[in-house]
């Protein structure tokens, strides 16, 4: 699992949502959602500066470019 997918998890669970909440925040699918924790997809920069700003935190740190949130 790579970087963002790790950290979309954690952080997903650590707000106790659900993958199916996720992919409706984002208006996407389940499974493309899904697909997004398990590194399978590509993350386009609009969908990472929503999940930055939903989760409170930077890009750097969703990417995994620096562990300060």
């Amino acid at each position: 699992m790579l970087p963002l997918g790790r950290r979309l998890k954690e952080l997903r669970k650590e707000r106790k949502l659900k993958q199916k909440e996720m992919a409706r925040f984002l208006e996407c699918t389940d499974r493309n959602y899904q697909k997004m924790e398990y590194g399978q997809v590509n993350v386009s920069a609009a969908t990472l500066a929503a999940l930055s700003a939903r989760f409170s935190v930077s890009t750097d740190y969703l990417l995994g470019l620096s562990d300060q949130r």
